[in-house]
């Protein structure tokens, strides 16, 4: 699945952000990513560096290096440290065991590669909770950037800011096997049965376009399976990697009927950022160095491996 890596060569002294923090290089070509290594930072290179920069400010003197100083810091919620939030809880593939801290998980990794980019360590990143809903609506925030599955969409732009693309899905509808949904083949065979969806999420969306009957909603993941594990709905709609893990370990008997034919091409996922946020240039920019030197592909190979290709429901 991964592309041909192009690393970044290591930057010189004099192309580096004034910043007391050093960025590692990458692994070298072909070898392989995970989540640990990409927090790990090189001693020699950080020391080599912050002297060089040293040297460059007592030459440039006091003044403007508190000047380049404060054009090049990052600013955040708290100086020094990158908040970040995420579901409550936060399901596998996107967050191993509800611990985002640990790095595990496809979204956990990415949100450390990311703070990587931006110059913060691991141990400078501080993961906070945040409903779905409130994160994507208008007011103040208490995090940086935001990330649980946030899919872009016109409306939400009005209220927050997005970074750019950090995974492409498609949307599932899974059933139990003995649901009377669980043999269907088409959007119009699904739509003689109930279904369901998560109240604001994309997944509603898509359900209440395609099918003719009210979508039932739902406050969270959690509720709609109950839900279905109940036989109070026949049917849920969810992104592809979230209906493998449900399917495979929070629901007895659980299977994939299949995925809309609309949402093969992607559904496109991204950071949230509080509107108009300093940060959304610079996220943006980590997202984007990530993707091209093929670290996004690497991590998306390591944990959502088993998003392959369902049947598509015409």
């Amino acid at each position: 699945m991964s592309p041909d890596v192009a690393r970044h060569e290591t930057p010189t002294p004099s192309d580096l952000p004034w910043t007391s923090r050093v960025r590692a290089p990458r692994t070298a070509q072909g070898a392989p990513v995970n989540s640990s290594s990409l927090s790990r930072r090189v001693g020699a290179v950080a020391v080599a560096s912050a002297a060089a920069i040293a040297l460059a400010g007592c030459a440039s003197g006091g003044d403007d290096t508190a000047e380049q100083s404060g054009d090049d810091a990052i600013t955040t919620l708290t100086p020094g440290t990158l908040t970040v939030a995420t579901g409550e809880p936060a399901y596998t593939p996107w967050v191993e065991d509800d611990d985002p801290a640990s790095g595990e998980g496809f979204e956990a990794a990415v949100a450390y590669a990311v703070a990587e980019e931006l110059g913060f360590a691991d141990d400078e990143v501080e993961w906070v909770r945040a409903s779905f809903e409130t994160s994507v609506t208008p007011g103040p925030k208490d995090w940086d950037l935001n990330l649980q599955q946030f899919s872009v969409t016109d409306e939400r732009k009005n209220a927050v800011d997005f970074s750019s693309t950090y995974y492409t899905t498609s949307q599932a509808v899974i059933a139990t096997a003995d649901s009377p949904a669980a043999d269907v083949g088409s959007v119009a065979e699904l739509d003689e049965y109930k279904v369901g969806a998560s109240v604001g999420s994309t997944s509603y969306a898509l359900a209440d376009a395609e099918l003719e009957q009210e979508v039932a909603t739902f406050n969270s993941n959690e509720d709609a399976v109950l839900a279905l594990s109940s036989g109070q709905i026949d049917a849920f709609v969810i992104d592809l990697p979230s209906a493998f893990y449900l399917t495979g370990a929070e629901i007895d008997g659980g299977v994939i009927i299949g995925q809309f034919a609309d949402t093969s091409g992607g559904d496109e996922l991204a950071f949230v950022l509080p509107k108009d946020s300093e940060l959304t240039g610079p996220v943006t920019d980590a997202v984007d160095a990530l993707r091209e030197d093929g670290t996004l592909a690497e991590l998306e190979q390591e944990w959502l491996a088993d998003a392959v290709d369902v049947p598509v429901l015409d």
